[in-house]
Protein backbone atom coordinates (compact mmCIF):
# COMPACT_ATOMS: atom_id res chain seq x y z
CA UNK A 1 0.00 0.00 0.00
CA UNK A 2 1.70 3.04 -0.87
CA UNK A 3 2.04 5.78 2.17
CA UNK A 4 0.18 8.85 2.06
CA UNK A 5 3.03 11.73 3.94
CA UNK A 6 2.06 15.14 4.00
CA UNK A 7 4.53 18.37 4.55
CA UNK A 8 3.78 20.76 7.37
CA UNK A 9 5.81 23.77 8.45
CA UNK A 10 7.09 22.71 11.95
CA UNK A 11 7.67 25.65 15.25
CA UNK A 12 11.11 25.58 16.57
CA UNK A 13 10.06 23.53 19.43
CA UNK A 14 8.07 21.45 17.69
CA UNK A 15 11.49 20.67 15.25
CA UNK A 16 13.70 20.41 19.09
CA UNK A 17 11.24 18.11 20.30
CA UNK A 18 11.40 15.45 17.16
CA UNK A 19 15.45 15.86 17.11
CA UNK A 20 15.17 14.75 20.99
CA UNK A 21 13.31 12.26 20.21
CA UNK A 22 15.39 10.31 17.79
CA UNK A 23 18.68 8.41 18.47
CA UNK A 24 20.76 11.00 16.42
CA UNK A 25 20.52 14.01 14.03
CA UNK A 26 23.13 15.77 11.81
CA UNK A 27 23.67 18.99 14.33
CA UNK A 28 23.22 20.89 10.55
CA UNK A 29 19.74 19.61 10.72
CA UNK A 30 18.75 21.08 14.33
CA UNK A 31 16.73 24.14 14.36
CA UNK A 32 19.67 25.91 15.90
CA UNK A 33 22.01 25.71 12.54
CA UNK A 34 19.28 28.61 11.38
CA UNK A 35 20.83 30.75 13.52
CA UNK A 36 24.23 29.94 12.19
CA UNK A 37 23.29 30.24 8.81
CA UNK A 38 21.68 33.71 9.69
CA UNK A 39 22.32 34.59 5.82
CA UNK A 40 19.97 32.29 4.54
CA UNK A 41 16.03 32.32 5.10
CA UNK A 42 15.77 28.95 7.31
CA UNK A 43 12.01 26.83 7.32
CA UNK A 44 11.65 24.01 9.55
CA UNK A 45 9.12 21.36 7.91
CA UNK A 46 8.00 18.32 9.25
CA UNK A 47 6.67 14.73 7.36
CA UNK A 48 3.40 13.92 8.86
CA UNK A 49 1.69 10.43 8.46
CA UNK A 50 -1.56 9.89 9.61
CA UNK A 51 -1.52 13.04 12.12
CA UNK A 52 2.03 12.02 13.09
CA UNK A 53 5.07 13.23 12.72
CA UNK A 54 7.14 10.68 10.90
CA UNK A 55 10.09 13.10 9.85
CA UNK A 56 11.34 16.51 9.80
CA UNK A 57 13.63 18.82 7.84
CA UNK A 58 15.59 22.61 8.22
CA UNK A 59 15.53 24.12 5.04
CA UNK A 60 17.33 26.58 4.30
CA UNK A 61 16.71 28.94 1.27
CA UNK A 62 19.32 31.04 -0.82
CA UNK A 63 17.85 33.44 -2.79
CA UNK A 64 19.29 33.97 -7.17
CA UNK A 65 20.77 37.70 -7.41
CA UNK A 66 17.72 39.83 -9.26
CA UNK A 67 15.35 37.09 -8.56
CA UNK A 68 12.88 35.68 -6.19
CA UNK A 69 13.83 32.24 -7.06
CA UNK A 70 15.85 29.84 -4.20
CA UNK A 71 18.12 27.39 -4.00
CA UNK A 72 16.43 25.29 -1.09
CA UNK A 73 19.25 23.62 1.00
CA UNK A 74 18.99 20.48 3.51
CA UNK A 75 22.52 19.75 4.53
CA UNK A 76 22.84 16.21 6.17
CA UNK A 77 18.94 15.88 5.60
CA UNK A 78 16.55 15.80 5.45
CA UNK A 79 15.56 13.10 9.12
CA UNK A 80 13.57 10.62 7.11
CA UNK A 81 13.42 6.54 7.60
CA UNK A 82 15.68 5.92 4.78
CA UNK A 83 15.86 2.67 4.98
CA UNK A 84 12.38 3.07 3.26
CA UNK A 85 11.68 1.14 0.10
CA UNK A 86 9.49 3.85 -1.12
CA UNK A 87 11.56 7.43 -0.93
CA UNK A 88 8.98 9.04 -3.35
CA UNK A 89 6.34 8.89 -0.65
CA UNK A 90 8.33 11.43 1.02
CA UNK A 91 10.55 13.14 -1.21
CA UNK A 92 7.86 14.25 -3.55
CA UNK A 93 5.82 15.89 -1.18
CA UNK A 94 8.34 17.80 -0.01
CA UNK A 95 9.29 18.81 -3.60
CA UNK A 96 5.60 19.94 -3.73
CA UNK A 97 6.23 22.50 -1.01
CA UNK A 98 9.65 23.47 -2.00
CA UNK A 99 8.17 24.50 -5.69
CA UNK A 100 5.82 26.52 -3.98
CA UNK A 101 7.79 28.42 -1.59
CA UNK A 102 9.52 29.22 -5.08
CA UNK A 103 12.39 27.49 -5.21
CA UNK A 104 14.41 26.78 -8.74
CA UNK A 105 15.97 23.48 -7.39
CA UNK A 106 16.60 20.98 -4.56
CA UNK A 107 20.03 20.33 -2.96
CA UNK A 108 20.00 17.46 0.30
CA UNK A 109 22.55 15.32 1.78
CA UNK A 110 21.31 12.31 2.94
CA UNK A 111 22.92 10.86 5.99
CA UNK A 112 22.77 7.48 4.55
CA UNK A 113 26.56 5.39 4.55
CA UNK A 114 27.49 3.66 1.11
CA UNK A 115 30.80 1.72 2.00
CA UNK A 116 33.20 1.41 5.01
CA UNK A 117 37.19 1.02 5.17
CA UNK A 118 39.26 -0.04 7.95
CA UNK A 119 41.53 2.53 9.11
CA UNK A 120 44.49 -0.38 7.96
CA UNK A 121 42.86 -0.80 4.58
CA UNK A 122 43.76 3.22 4.58
CA UNK A 123 46.77 3.34 5.74
CA UNK A 124 47.89 0.14 3.00
CA UNK A 125 46.42 2.12 0.57
CA UNK A 126 48.31 5.64 0.81
CA UNK A 127 51.22 3.15 0.82
CA UNK A 128 50.70 1.48 -2.45
CA UNK A 129 51.95 3.62 -5.53
CA UNK A 130 48.92 2.00 -7.59
CA UNK A 131 45.75 3.38 -5.13
CA UNK A 132 45.20 6.95 -5.85
CA UNK A 133 41.89 7.28 -4.36
CA UNK A 134 40.08 5.50 -1.62
CA UNK A 135 37.39 4.12 -4.03
CA UNK A 136 40.28 1.91 -5.54
CA UNK A 137 40.69 0.25 -1.92
CA UNK A 138 37.60 -2.89 -1.86
CA UNK A 139 35.39 -1.69 1.03
CA UNK A 140 35.38 -3.78 4.43
CA UNK A 141 30.94 -2.76 4.25
CA UNK A 142 28.82 -1.99 1.19
CA UNK A 143 25.62 -1.15 2.78
CA UNK A 144 22.26 -2.39 1.43
CA UNK A 145 20.42 0.53 2.29
CA UNK A 146 22.66 3.26 0.99
CA UNK A 147 22.72 1.19 -2.75
CA UNK A 148 18.81 1.63 -2.23
CA UNK A 149 18.29 5.08 -1.82
CA UNK A 150 21.54 5.99 -4.39
CA UNK A 151 19.26 3.65 -7.12
CA UNK A 152 16.13 5.11 -6.05
CA UNK A 153 17.46 8.67 -5.97
CA UNK A 154 18.51 8.08 -9.67
CA UNK A 155 15.41 7.06 -10.87
CA UNK A 156 13.50 9.90 -9.20
CA UNK A 157 15.61 12.48 -11.15
CA UNK A 158 18.02 13.60 -8.58
CA UNK A 159 21.28 14.00 -9.77
CA UNK A 160 24.22 13.11 -8.15
CA UNK A 161 27.20 16.84 -7.21
CA UNK A 162 30.27 16.39 -6.15
CA UNK A 163 31.48 17.13 -2.92
CA UNK A 164 33.45 20.19 -3.72
CA UNK A 165 30.62 21.67 -5.55
CA UNK A 166 28.25 24.05 -3.35
CA UNK A 167 25.76 27.07 -3.38
CA UNK A 168 28.18 28.20 -0.74
CA UNK A 169 27.28 24.81 0.24
CA UNK A 170 28.47 21.41 0.30
CA UNK A 171 29.09 18.76 2.82
CA UNK A 172 32.05 16.23 2.59
CA UNK A 173 30.96 12.57 1.19
CA UNK A 174 33.83 10.95 2.95
CA UNK A 175 34.21 11.41 7.17
CA UNK A 176 36.74 9.55 9.34
CA UNK A 177 35.01 8.16 12.42
CA UNK A 178 35.64 6.35 15.75
CA UNK A 179 33.08 4.05 16.72
CA UNK A 180 32.66 4.13 20.60
CA UNK A 181 29.28 1.75 21.00
CA UNK A 182 30.54 -1.38 23.15
CA UNK A 183 34.05 -0.25 23.62
CA UNK A 184 35.77 1.10 26.65
CA UNK A 185 38.70 3.39 26.69
CA UNK A 186 41.40 1.04 26.69
CA UNK A 187 39.81 -0.45 23.87
CA UNK A 188 39.93 2.54 21.89
CA UNK A 189 42.96 3.25 23.61
CA UNK A 190 44.33 -0.04 21.74
CA UNK A 191 43.47 0.55 18.54
CA UNK A 192 45.18 3.88 17.57
CA UNK A 193 48.33 3.92 16.25
CA UNK A 194 51.46 3.86 18.10
CA UNK A 195 52.44 7.29 17.00
CA UNK A 196 48.84 8.44 18.90
CA UNK A 197 49.44 6.33 21.79
CA UNK A 198 53.19 7.53 22.34
CA UNK A 199 51.63 11.46 21.71
CA UNK A 200 48.81 11.52 24.20
CA UNK A 201 51.31 9.63 27.09
CA UNK A 202 54.26 12.04 26.10
CA UNK A 203 51.36 15.19 26.36
CA UNK A 204 50.77 14.12 29.57
CA UNK A 205 53.89 13.49 30.59
CA UNK A 206 55.12 16.76 29.31
CA UNK A 207 52.47 18.56 31.69
CA UNK A 208 49.46 19.29 28.79
CA UNK A 209 46.45 20.23 30.70
CA UNK A 210 43.14 19.47 29.05
CA UNK A 211 39.80 21.27 29.83
CA UNK A 212 36.24 21.82 29.16
CA UNK A 213 35.91 25.79 28.56
CA UNK A 214 33.20 28.21 28.09
CA UNK A 215 32.38 31.33 25.57
CA UNK A 216 34.98 33.21 27.48
CA UNK A 217 37.52 31.37 26.10
CA UNK A 218 36.37 31.97 22.38
CA UNK A 219 38.27 34.65 21.69
CA UNK A 220 41.59 33.09 22.51
CA UNK A 221 40.40 29.68 20.55
CA UNK A 222 39.85 32.22 17.89
CA UNK A 223 43.57 34.05 18.16
CA UNK A 224 44.91 30.08 17.88
CA UNK A 225 42.71 29.54 14.88
CA UNK A 226 43.72 32.90 13.05
CA UNK A 227 47.65 31.86 13.60
CA UNK A 228 46.39 28.25 12.55
CA UNK A 229 44.72 29.18 9.43
CA UNK A 230 48.20 30.80 8.71
CA UNK A 231 50.34 28.54 8.49
CA UNK A 232 47.87 25.84 7.22
CA UNK A 233 46.64 28.40 4.17
CA UNK A 234 43.12 28.37 4.50
CA UNK A 235 40.39 31.17 5.55
CA UNK A 236 39.19 31.80 8.53
CA UNK A 237 36.08 32.57 10.14
CA UNK A 238 35.51 35.59 12.04
CA UNK A 239 34.85 35.63 15.99
CA UNK A 240 31.21 36.51 15.39
CA UNK A 241 31.01 33.42 13.71
CA UNK A 242 31.81 31.27 16.32
CA UNK A 243 30.05 33.69 19.00
CA UNK A 244 26.93 32.74 17.28
CA UNK A 245 27.47 29.34 17.07
CA UNK A 246 27.68 29.11 20.22
CA UNK A 247 24.85 30.74 21.83
CA UNK A 248 22.78 28.82 19.16
CA UNK A 249 23.85 25.45 19.87
CA UNK A 250 24.23 25.92 23.76
CA UNK A 251 20.34 27.75 23.67
CA UNK A 252 19.16 24.45 22.00
CA UNK A 253 20.49 22.01 24.28
CA UNK A 254 23.45 22.87 27.15
CA UNK A 255 25.57 19.64 25.92
CA UNK A 256 25.26 20.74 22.07
CA UNK A 257 28.96 22.71 22.10
CA UNK A 258 32.11 22.37 23.55
CA UNK A 259 34.75 24.37 23.55
CA UNK A 260 38.44 22.50 24.63
CA UNK A 261 41.90 23.77 25.50
CA UNK A 262 45.20 21.70 26.07
CA UNK A 263 47.42 24.19 28.09
CA UNK A 264 51.20 23.37 28.78
CA UNK A 265 53.06 25.90 31.57
CA UNK A 266 50.21 28.95 31.01
CA UNK A 267 50.19 28.71 27.26
CA UNK A 268 47.08 27.62 25.12
CA UNK A 269 48.69 24.72 22.84
CA UNK A 270 45.62 23.56 20.82
CA UNK A 271 42.01 24.22 21.14
CA UNK A 272 38.82 22.76 19.33
CA UNK A 273 35.00 22.81 19.31
CA UNK A 274 33.42 19.71 19.72
CA UNK A 275 29.82 18.89 19.17
CA UNK A 276 27.12 16.50 20.03
CA UNK A 277 23.51 15.54 19.30
CA UNK A 278 22.09 12.20 20.56
CA UNK A 279 24.64 9.16 19.77
CA UNK A 280 26.68 10.90 17.96
CA UNK A 281 30.13 13.75 18.72
CA UNK A 282 31.76 15.29 16.11
CA UNK A 283 35.09 17.28 15.85
CA UNK A 284 33.98 20.71 14.43
CA UNK A 285 37.18 23.13 14.61
CA UNK A 286 40.47 22.77 15.74
CA UNK A 287 43.14 25.40 16.00
CA UNK A 288 47.49 24.65 17.67
CA UNK A 289 50.71 25.71 18.14
CA UNK A 290 53.13 25.91 15.95
CA UNK A 291 55.51 27.25 18.64
CA UNK A 292 55.56 23.99 21.30
CA UNK A 293 54.09 21.10 18.99
CA UNK A 294 56.29 19.06 20.46
CA UNK A 295 54.40 18.74 23.77
CA UNK A 296 51.78 17.22 21.08
CA UNK A 297 48.40 19.24 22.65
CA UNK A 298 46.43 18.35 19.46
CA UNK A 299 46.78 14.36 20.59
CA UNK A 300 45.87 15.69 23.90
CA UNK A 301 42.91 17.17 23.29
CA UNK A 302 41.56 14.81 20.60
CA UNK A 303 41.67 12.49 23.55
CA UNK A 304 39.70 14.38 26.04
CA UNK A 305 37.10 14.64 23.51
CA UNK A 306 36.88 11.45 22.94
CA UNK A 307 36.54 10.36 26.34
CA UNK A 308 34.19 12.68 27.14
CA UNK A 309 31.84 11.47 23.91
CA UNK A 310 31.70 8.44 25.26
CA UNK A 311 31.33 8.69 29.10
CA UNK A 312 28.13 10.91 26.96
CA UNK A 313 27.08 7.59 25.93
CA UNK A 314 27.79 8.63 21.76
CA UNK A 315 28.05 5.96 20.35
CA UNK A 316 30.17 7.25 17.11
CA UNK A 317 33.60 10.35 17.14
CA UNK A 318 33.44 12.34 13.78
CA UNK A 319 36.32 13.51 13.11
CA UNK A 320 34.91 15.33 9.83
CA UNK A 321 35.92 15.41 6.38
CA UNK A 322 38.71 13.73 4.61
CA UNK A 323 39.18 13.92 0.66
CA UNK A 324 39.18 10.58 -1.73
CA UNK A 325 42.63 11.01 -2.41
CA UNK A 326 45.35 8.09 -1.37
CA UNK A 327 48.31 10.00 -3.38
CA UNK A 328 51.07 10.41 -1.11
CA UNK A 329 52.22 13.07 -2.74
CA UNK A 330 48.90 15.03 -2.57
CA UNK A 331 48.84 17.94 0.86
CA UNK A 332 45.89 16.21 1.94
CA UNK A 333 46.96 13.10 3.00
CA UNK A 334 48.40 14.49 5.96
CA UNK A 335 45.37 15.33 7.32
CA UNK A 336 44.19 11.58 6.61
CA UNK A 337 47.20 10.25 8.01
CA UNK A 338 46.18 12.29 11.26
CA UNK A 339 42.89 10.96 11.67
CA UNK A 340 43.43 7.39 10.88
CA UNK A 341 46.18 7.24 13.53
CA UNK A 342 42.71 7.10 16.02
CA UNK A 343 42.01 3.58 14.52
CA UNK A 344 38.78 4.28 13.49
CA UNK A 345 37.25 3.53 9.97
CA UNK A 346 36.73 6.19 6.24
CA UNK A 347 33.52 5.87 6.23
CA UNK A 348 31.41 7.22 2.27
CA UNK A 349 27.75 8.83 2.26
CA UNK A 350 25.59 9.11 -0.20
CA UNK A 351 26.58 12.60 -1.15
CA UNK A 352 24.69 15.64 -1.80
CA UNK A 353 21.92 15.79 -4.58
CA UNK A 354 20.38 18.21 -6.65
CA UNK A 355 16.46 18.00 -8.07
CA UNK A 356 15.76 20.95 -10.44
CA UNK A 357 12.37 22.20 -10.30
CA UNK A 358 13.34 24.81 -12.93
CA UNK A 359 15.27 23.29 -15.54
CA UNK A 360 16.07 26.96 -17.57
CA UNK A 361 16.98 28.35 -14.03
CA UNK A 362 19.13 25.25 -12.84
CA UNK A 363 21.14 25.09 -15.83
CA UNK A 364 22.33 28.46 -15.69
CA UNK A 365 22.96 27.55 -12.09
CA UNK A 366 24.89 24.66 -12.93
CA UNK A 367 26.62 26.57 -15.41
CA UNK A 368 27.51 29.53 -13.29
CA UNK A 369 28.88 27.17 -10.18
CA UNK A 370 31.37 25.16 -13.00
CA UNK A 371 32.63 28.28 -14.18
CA UNK A 372 33.27 29.25 -10.51
CA UNK A 373 34.47 26.26 -9.28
Amino acid sequence: MTRTLTIRPLTVSEHREFVASQPSTSFLQTPAWAAVKSEWRAESLGFSEGGELRGAALVLYRRLPRLRRYLAYLPEGPVIDWADDDLAAWLDPLAAHLRSSRAFAIRMGPPVVTRRWSAAQVKAGIADESVSRLGDVPPTERSQVGARVVAQLQELGWRHQSAEGGFSAGQPQFNFQVPLAGRSEEDVLAAMNQQWRRNIKKADKAGVATRRGGREDLRAFHDLYVRTAGRDHFTPRPLSYFETMYDALAAEAPERISLWLAEHEGDLVASTISIRVGTHAWYSYGASSTEKRDVRGSNAVQWAMVRDAMAAGAHVYDLRGITETLDADDPHVGLIQFKVGTGGEAVEYAGEWDLPLNRPLYRAFDLYMRRRS
